[in-house]
């Protein structure tokens, strides 16, 4: 009985191991060393040499374009994070609804999900906000001046919180699934009593999908702090004009791969990691006001 469980022992820990060995790794060992590397100098060629605080110390007194690239990267989140939930929730809304092509539906609007944060893609959308791009043209069309979208630190700033909401397809199928998860039969009762859509949206929608809002909006916090590829496209890797798109991801990568100050970018993604924490569990601290849950007490 004994020699049984071991073997049983033994085949779930060579299951697992995989895992555990891909964790310690490429997880465990390389944020250790992260984490090392965010006290010293070191700039990949040398041995490193032990600093104390100063890479942290120098992020918040002597870096402006630090600071810059934390005020853009809030921006970004908190302008792009809500309107790509709202854009999302409102095509899961409209495909909610009984219809013969709702299948093609779906699949052309998760498509822009797919290939949304490509490097094609962010080149395509470098080019449609070009000087001579159709955006400019459009506008020149209904008698507005064009727009030098790389020339204005907001205006380019507003290109790339326009294709964070363009990708809006991961949140708008899970917003899907919730809407099929309420029951008709509240619908149905309500509009008994005589009550429209709006009543309906922000008395029975609404609270109903609370638990999926909480959850898209957390995978989007922690997604729009990560993004680079877009930034760095359009802004060929120099997060110009002005440091207008200079996000938190893009500063750091040109800290630790064109500077080559791997302490001082260690440093920014740990100080990355604990901003992303402390926002998530606010997020989380207020879900008890907002959040309802199908079990007892609605909590």
């Amino acid at each position: 009985m004994k020699s049984l469980s071991l073997r049983n022992n033994l085949v779930g820990y060579t299951f697992i191991s995989p895992f555990v060995i891909g964790f310690l790794i490429f997880t465990l060992i390389p944020a250790a060393a992260s984490l090392y590397f965010s006290f010293t100098d070191y700039d990949l060629l040398s041995a490193p040499s032990w600093i104390g605080l100063e890479n942290y110390t120098s992020m918040f007194t002597s870096d402006d374009r630090y600071m810059q690239s934390l005020k853009v990267t809030m921006l970004y989140v908190f302008l792009g994070v809500p309107l790509r939930l709202i854009f999302a929730l409102f095509v899961a809304m409209i495909l909610n609804t009984t219809s013969k092509a709702v299948g093609l539906y779906r699949t052309v609007y998760y498509l822009p999900s797919i290939i949304g944060g490509s490097v094609a893609v962010s080149i395509m959308w470098r080019n449609l906000f070009g000087d001579q791009g159709v955006i400019n043209v459009m506008l020149n069309a209904i008698g507005i001046d064009s727009v030098r979208w790389f020339g204005d630190p907001n205006a380019a700033l507003f290109m790339l919180v326009t294709l964070s909401v363009w990708q809006f397809g991961s949140s708008m199928l899970i917003f899907l699934a919730g809407l099929k998860n309420i029951p008709t039969e509240l619908y149905e009762a309500s509009g008994v009593d005589g009550a429209g859509f709006f009543t309906k949206f922000f008395r029975i929608t609404l609270p109903m999908l609370t638990p999926i809002i909480l959850f898209n909006l957390i995978m989007q916090l922690i997604s729009a702090f990560m993004t680079f590829v877009p930034a760095y496209i359009i802004s060929k890797g120099e997060g110009g004009p002005l440091d207008g798109t200079l996000l938190y991801s893009l500063y750091l990568f040109r800290q630790a791969f064109v500077f080559f100050d791997m302490g001082y970018a260690s440093a920014m993604a740990w100080v990355m990691l604990i901003i992303v924490g402390v926002l998530t569990a606010a997020v989380f601290a207020t879900s008890k006001l907002w959040v309802h849950y199908e079990t007892e007490g609605g909590r």
